[in-house]
């Protein structure tokens, strides 16, 4: 597990709204069951999927940059559930967000996923994250 300045346990602790960046629809897969077990213990979650409308009961979004204004500023995790290389992409869009909303929120890439580009975009631009981490197994063990 890599942290940069995000306490993975106070993120956890103090986060109420999570967008899942490469949420599934498919329940063999991670980014299926672990967004629906924060669901099943008090997160909201806010899928973003540019393939689906719906996923566990939620409106699905393109990308992060098609989050609406009152969605977006609710966020307080943007959770990554896509390979290692599109992680600068992703923290792009996350810079984007911040500068559009002006709202603090953490990067946290799911277990197995690193990449020091994404790491130097968003520590070049304020914004704590997490990699290599897996918020469920976390949850299970420090909140729960």
């Amino acid at each position: 597990m890599v942290t940069g300045t995000a306490s993975p346990v106070e993120v956890l602790k103090r986060s109420r709204t999570i967008a899942v960046v490469g949420a599934s629809n498919t329940p063999e897969k991670e980014a299926y069951t672990v967004p629906r077990y924060l669901k099943e213990h008090g997160y909201r979650i806010v899928p973003i999927n540019p393939s689906a409308t719906e996923i566990h009961g939620e409106k699905s979004y393109p990308s992060l940059l098609d989050l609406p204004e009152d969605v977006a500023r609710m966020i307080d995790v943007v959770e990554v559930f896509r390979p290692s290389a599109e992680l600068p992409k992703v923290a792009l869009q996350a810079v984007e967000l911040k500068k559009k909303y002006d709202r603090p929120f953490v990067f946290w890439a799911q277990q197995g996923l690193e990449n020091d580009e994404a790491k130097k975009i968003l520590e070049e631009n304020g914004i704590q994250y997490v990699m290599d981490a897996c918020m469920r197994a976390l949850h299970k063990i420090y909140v729960k």
